[in-house]
């Protein structure tokens, strides 16, 4: 007897937990959205609000603001009723990606340009630069295979394949000034240093300012190579050309609970709008 009412305990606890979806609790389409963002000053959220037409927009009324990946993560799989965007290359079996216009995030698509929330991020540079044996091989090494490890471990996405590995020059020395994009900083950062480790007689400056001082600067010969995130606009740096580094692709994820697979930009764009101030329930989401 006192067996089976050990079992029968641990099978109603077993039932219950299950009931409960291993603690994310079940999905109600009648509740409002949560809306989570990431905090001000991630390049994540700036591009996400970019892309979704809200750039400089300030976010919507009671939203939940998470610091950092394993906030949001966090905050999506404890919470039936959240969205959220994170980088592709971050996201976690916890969560659930939403597909974009039906098209799934996926590094394939966000290369071949179907998957809608993804960003070029790219060095614009005077041609005559790369002349100079010193730039030439920092040029080399963003196209390398070791460049190409690096951009996919920070969750970027690559786009050569079979990238042979940088071959090192210990005759170079010098210094190469990267100037712009504050979103594109934080990776040309940890290529620089993994650049240097190789070539240690080189100093790589890398500073921000925006895309527009990547231009700028490119432009006027203020820095050897400037950073852009956004397609190459050849009418503000009329005397340069460009490499695309990466892509930096944007997952839409809500908890595992939630039914719905799709969601559109236009969607998006309401949910995200900070000018919306009636809550918007799942169930509006058809």
């Amino acid at each position: 007897m006192k067996k089976i009412f050990i079992f029968t305990l641990m099978l109603v606890a077993l039932l219950t937990l299950s009931a409960c979806g291993g603690g994310s609790g079940k999905f109600d389409a009648g509740k409002n959205i949560s809306i989570v963002a990431r905090e001000d000053g991630s390049g994540t959220k700036t591009a996400f609000m970019e892309i979704i037409g809200h750039k400089g927009k300030a976010d919507p009324v009671n939203v939940i603001i998470q610091t950092g990946t394993a906030g949001v993560l966090a905050e999506v799989k404890g919470n039936p009723a959240a969205i959220a965007y994170e980088s592709l290359g971050y996201v976690t079996d916890d969560v659930k990606m939403l597909k974009v216009e039906g098209v799934e995030a996926t590094v394939a698509n966000i290369k071949n340009g179907t998957y809608k929330i993804s960003r070029p991020l790219s060095i614009i540079y005077q041609l005559p630069n790369i002349t100079d044996e010193i730039n030439a091989a920092f040029f080399t090494f963003l196209q390398s295979g070791n460049a190409q490890r690096i951009i996919s471990e920070e969750g970027y996405v690559s786009l050569l394949d079979n990238s042979a590995d940088y071959t090192i020059n210990g005759a170079l020395s010098g210094s190469i000034d990267v100037s712009g994009s504050t979103s594109l900083q934080p990776l040309m950062i940890k290529l620089a240093a993994a650049f240097e480790n190789l070539q240690p007689n080189i100093k790589i400056n890398v500073s921000g300012g925006g895309s527009g001082t990547g231009y700028k600067n490119a432009d006027e010969g203020v820095s050897e190579f400037g950073m852009i995130s956004e397609e190459f606009n050849p009418e503000k740096a009329p005397s340069c050309t460009y490499y695309e580094v990466c892509k930096d692709g944007i997952a839409v994820i809500v908890n595992k609970a939630n039914p719905l697979s799709s969601i559109t930009m236009d969607q998006l764009n309401n949910i995200y709008d900070e000018e919306v101030t009636t809550p918007i329930k799942w169930n509006d989401i058809n």
